[in-house]
């Protein structure tokens, strides 16, 4: 089980990181800034590092402080370095998916490290398995790394060639065997930052990385650029024509994103705390007390309580060990499962009207245990705020958030939601808001709230709900 897993928010992302420094300790650097990205992904971790004559790598399953220790670090040597923590998307949770995937190639090691997902990988693989190459994993990282070792031309040509492949959200690390490489998609659904360290540079998803890492922020990689970094520093090149529309996805702000990390100017954190604004703006009550649902509604709640003048108290406490386990519970208390993970306050809930403030709901199962949890717990009304419009698209762009089927604001209306989640009233904010809070009228993807994709998704369906082909069924994709 993932932390957060069977809640009504979408799951994490990948995190990428990348390193170039002589004379440091590059696969520690990387462990650092790993450990700021856990919340991107609690699957698998790994890290590959080049000592100019070899390639290193370690991956493992589970968190980065269970898959390193020292004794790894030490085996990890070179002054170039990548590293990954995942959540699957596209291929099973299985270790031979884990990241970062490393292949011996005629110009020396090649390692690739992803986020994101592409959209049209089944139509990759059926050229790659057509063409004689063996693949090894249902990973779309794969295949990505074969295009770039097939290619033709420099390492900047054959990055350009793949970008003029590869469609959908990839915020890459490349480490060959003299430079690490940043790449971001032409539009920029994930985010890739850039910062110096003592002699060198470092890649991350984050910014947060760079406080662990001890790193000065320098620059965002914009959509579609290409960033080298090896022994002359740092160069930023263009990745090719000009890129279509800026889309990066607002759920890294809403969601994803950890609160201290800063997007294009913006601390995620404020932004989420404008989001809660909003929404008590749009959608007031008439309440007592206003709670999060911990830990990510919690920005979004302190501006909701902050703009409707009422108090913000700890209502739900989160229980913070609840992650990855392989002992499954008993039927009652796989029924009981809400209960793992929060337990209600009852001195502060018992008689008073409650405002409950969340980021997202997309099953719609978690939000009903917790309605039911702060009525039996002595509240007397509960209403619910959400800090986003309904999600009623899936995405193809990396986020596991459901089948359509699967997403309740898909097949109920509003008013049937509050009625399925036993709510005294439920309300969602706005598009218009949403871009209001984020000080933007467009460069951003709201697919999952509008259904409008920055490309045709119905080629792709198989990619996303099953339908496989004669060579991705092998997999069990």
């Amino acid at each position: 089980m993932i932390p957060g897993a069977d809640r009504d928010s979408p799951r994490e992302q990948c995190g990428v990181i990348g390193v170039y420094a002589r004379d440091r300790e590059v696969a520690r650097i990387a462990f650092f800034g790993l450990f700021a990205l856990q919340h991107r992904g609690q699957e698998a971790a790994g890290i590959a590092t080049y000592d100019g004559r070899f390639a290193h790598v370690h991956k493992g399953e589970g968190l980065v402080g269970s898959v390193f220790n020292e004794d790894v670090l030490s085996g990890l040597g070179g002054g170039a370095a990548i590293g990954h923590t995942r959540y699957s998307t596209t291929g099973g949770s299985t270790l031979r998916n884990a990241q970062p995937q490393v292949i011996e190639t005629i110009d020396g090691p090649l390692a690739v490290a992803h986020n994101g997902n592409l959209v049209n990988a089944p139509r990759l693989r059926r050229e790659l398995l057509e063409g004689g190459i063996g693949l090894q994993t249902s990973s779309d990282t794969e295949l990505m790394l074969h295009l770039l070792a097939t290619s033709q031309g420099s390492r900047l040509d054959r990055i350009r060639s793949l970008m003029q492949r590869a469609e959908g959200a990839y915020s890459l690390a490349i480490l060959t065997r003299d430079a690490v490489y940043g790449v971001r998609d032409p539009w920029g659904f994930r985010p890739l930052v850039i910062g110096e360290i003592e002699g060198g540079y470092i890649l991350a998803s984050e910014t947060c990385a760079f406080s662990t890492t001890r790193a000065d922020f320098v620059a965002e990689l914009q959509p579609g650029e290409i960033a080298r970094i090896d022994a002359r520093g740092l160069h930023i090149s263009p990745g090719g024509p000009p890129p279509p529309p800026r889309a990066f996805c607002t759920f890294e702000h809403i969601y994803f994103s950890r609160p201290d990390t800063v997007h294009d100017g913006k601390l995620v954190h404020s932004v989420r705390q404008r989001l809660g604004r909003q929404l008590a703006r749009e959608a007031p009550v008439d309440a007592d007390l206003v709670l999060s649902v911990p830990d990510s509604g919690t920005p979004h709640a302190v501006g909701f309580a902050q703009e409707a003048n009422l108090p913000y108290t700890e209502g739900l406490i989160k229980n913070r060990y609840v992650g990855r386990t392989f002992i499954e519970p008993t039927q009652d208390l796989r029924d009981a499962g809400v209960a793992m993970k929060f337990n209600p306050l009852r001195d502060n809930l018992a008689g008073r009207r409650i405002v409950m403030v969340d980021d997202s709901i997309v099953r719609g199962t978690t939000g009903g245990q917790l309605v039911r949890m702060l009525r039996d717990a002595g509240a007397a009304e509960v209403h619910v705020r959400v800090a986003c419009p309904p999600i009623t698209h899936p995405c193809y762009m990396g986020i596991d958030m459901a089948t359509p089927d699967e997403l309740v604001a898909s097949r109920m209306s509003v008013a049937e939601m509050r009625e399925e989640i036993g709510a005294d009233s439920l309300a969602f904010l706005s598009l218009e808001g949403l871009m209001q809070a984020l000080d933007a009228e467009d460069g951003f993807c709201n697919a999952c709230f509008t259904g409008r994709y920055p490309f045709q998704p119905e080629r792709y369906v198989q990619l996303r709900f099953g339908v496989k082909d004669r060579f991705s069924s092998v997999w069990g994709e």
